[in-house]
C-alpha cells in the first residue's frame, strides 16, 4: 500500500476546492503521463503522490488509460470486428441493466448504444465470463469518462489484472478473498464480526460477492465521487484496496449492525450505506480506508497460500465438472484484422 502514508500517520491530502489548485493538478498530471511509461506508472513514486493529491475529473480517463495500461493492450480494428458478432446471450439482460443503473443517462440505454456495444464485444472476446449487472456498472461508469473505445480497453485491463475471476464460472477467487475478508472484519472488530458470522450466520461469500460481483468495486454502495476517488487507488493498488474500502465501510455502519436485528437488515447497511454514514467528503473517506488496519503484503501472501490449498481441495470436483483446474480459463476469442 502507500507506507509512506500509513507508517508516518500523514492523511492523504483533502482536494483542494479552489480553480487555480485544480488547474496544477492538471498540469502536474499531463507533465508526467508523457514521461512516466505505463508500465511502470503502479511503481513510480511521483505517481502514487498525485493520486493522495487527487485526480482531476477532466484528466481521470487519461490517468485510467495509464495505471490499467490499456493502450498496450488495445489491438487496431478489434473492438469494431468484435461489434459484428452475433449478439451474446446476455444480451437482453445488458439492456435491461443500463436503463435499471443508469437511469438519467439516456445515451447508454440503447440496444445499439455504446454500453451494450462494449459489453457485447467483450463477452464475445471472453466468453467464459459470467454476465453479472456488476460488469454493466462498471462500463457504464468507464464510458461517462471516456470515449467508446478506450472505456472497452480500460475494461478489458480491469478485468484481466483485477476482476475476471470474480465472473469465472471457478468461484476459487471469491471462496479465497470472502475468506480473507471475514479474517480482516475480525482482527478490525470482533464484536461486528461475531454478529455478522456468529449471531446471523450470513456466510463470507454473501458479503464479498454483494462489494465484489453484484456492486463491482462498490458501484452503488457509494456516491459517484467516493467512488472514482476509490477507483483512482484502485487502479495503483490493486485487490488489497478493496478490502480495505469494505473495512471502512464496516466502521462506518458500525453502530447501525451492532443494532440490526435481521440478516437483511445487516446486509442492506454493507451494501447501501446511508450517506450520512460516511466521511463527508471522498477524500476523507479513502483517508479512512487507507488507514485501516490490514497488511497488504501479508493478504497478498495469504491469497497465493489459500488458493493453491482451495484448489487442491476442490481439484477433483472441478476436473469432473469444467475439466480444468485452474482459478480461470484463458479463453480469449479475437477476430482477425486486416
Amino acid at each position: 500500500m502507500f507506507p509512506d502514508a500509513i507508517s508516518s500517520g500523514t492523511p492523504p491530502v483533502e482536494s483542494p476546492t479552489s480553480i487555480d489548485a485544480h488547474r496544477q493538478r492538471e498540469v502536474k498530471w499531463m507533465a508526467l503521463l508523457p514521461i512516466v511509461p505505463p508500465s511502470q506508472a503502479r511503481k513510480n513514486k511521483k505517481v502514487k503522490r498525485l493520486l493522495l493529491d487527487g485526480v482531476p475529473s477532466s484528466v481521470r480517463y487519461l490517468v485510467w488509460c495509464h495505471l490499467s495500461d490499456s493502450k498496450a493492450r488495445a489491438i487496431p480494428g478489434v473492438y469494431a470486428q468484435l461489434g459484428k458478432r452475433q449478439r451474446v446471450p446476455a444480451f437482453s439482460d445488458i439492456e435491461k441493466d443500463a436503463k435499471t443503473y443508469f437511469p438519467d443517462q439516456t445515451q447508454l440505454h440503447p440496444f445499439d448504444g455504446p454500453l451494450v456495444s462494449l459489453l457485447q464485444a467483450y463477452l464475445n472476446m471472453v466468453p467464459d465470463i459470467q454476465y453479472s449487472s456488476g460488469l454493466t456498472s462498471i462500463a457504464g461508469h468507464l464510458l461517462l469518462l471516456s470515449p467508446e473505445e478506450d472505456a472497452f480497453w480500460i475494461f478489458a485491463s480491469m478485468m484481466d489484472a483485477h476482476l475476471r475471476p470474480y465472473f469465472s464460472a471457478n468461484t476459487i477467487q471469491l471462496e479465497v478473498d470472502a475468506a480473507l475478508l471475514s479474517k480482516a472484519i475480525e482482527a478490525n472488530d470482533p464484536a461486528v464480526c461475531k454478529k455478522l458470522y456468529v449471531t446471523f450466520s450470513i456466510p463470507p461469500g454473501a458479503i464479498a460477492k454483494s462489494w465484489f460481483v453484484f456492486s463491482t468495486l462498490f458501484v452503488g454502495a457509494l456516491p459517484v465521487d467516493y467512488l472514482h476517488r476509490i477507483w483512482d487507488v484502485f487502479l495503483y493498488e490493486g485487490i488489497t484496496l478493496l478490502f480495505r474500502v469494505g473495512l471502512a465501510l464496516v466502521q462506518c455502519v458500525r453502530h447501525l449492525l451492532l443494532r440490526a436485528t435481521s440478516e437483511e437488515a445487516a446486509m442492506e447497511y454493507l451494501v447501501h450505506p446511508p450517506l450520512a454514514c460516511l466521511p463527508s467528503t471522498a477524500d476523507a473517506f479513502l483517508n479512512q480506508a487507507l488507514m485501516m488496519k490490514l497488511k497488504d503484503d501479508d493478504v497478498r501472501k495469504q491469497r497465493v497460500k489459500m488458493e493453491a490449498q482451495v484448489k487442491r481441495q476442490t481439484q477433483s470436483r472441478t476436473l469432473s465438472t469444467n475439466g480444468s483446474s485452474g482459478m480461470q480459463t484463458a479463453s480469449i476469442s479475437l477476430p482477425k484484422t486486416s
